[in-house]
């Protein structure tokens, strides 16, 4: 069955969210690999948005992330956890927004125009930590705390 990419620019964030997010759970009824599962999830908020990165980095052993799923341009292939604001997301378990990315000390810059910047810890069933989705734009202040609560609700798929 062919689908067609939503793309919610046009809505208010809220809508927008809901929107995708019924086509998401569409798209992966009855799936529950994470591959799949990460691929899908970032291209559906990635081309529904119009994102410049949308993806994940997964936890590999105690101090490093590596470059998952993604949409957009070349990554970073590795982060140390606590460097950057991918870092700082895992090493803190917490969603950091950045709303001007050249204001925080530490920022790695995987693409020059990343102007903004919000990362959401994604955990599993046990609370471990298995990676952290990043969304960066090309706009200064483009997340807020909907998007926080929005993409922690996206996140809870992972942990069920």
């Amino acid at each position: 069955m062919a689908e067609t990419q939503l793309d919610v620019r046009g809505l208010g964030k809220a809508e927008g969210y809901r929107a995708l997010r019924a086509q998401f759970d569409a798209l992966c009824e009855g799936v529950s690999d994470q591959i799949a599962l990460m691929s899908t999830m970032s291209c559906v908020l990635h081309f529904g948005f119009g994102h410049l990165w949308t993806g994940f980095y997964r936890r590999v052993d105690e101090s490093r992330l590596l470059v998952g799923p993604f949409q957009g341009t070349i990554g970073c292939l590795e982060i140390e956890i606590g460097k950057g604001v991918c870092g700082a997301s895992a090493a803190q378990r917490k969603t950091v927004i950045v709303p001007d990315v050249n204001a925080f000390e530490g920022h790695i810059a995987c693409d020059s125009r990343s102007r903004s910047e919000i990362v959401v810890p994604v955990f599993d069933r046990r609370d471990e930590l298995i990676a952290v989705f990043d969304i960066d734009s090309e706009f200064i202040g483009s997340f807020d705390e909907e998007d926080r609560e929005q993409l922690e609700s996206w996140m809870e798929w992972f942990a069920r």
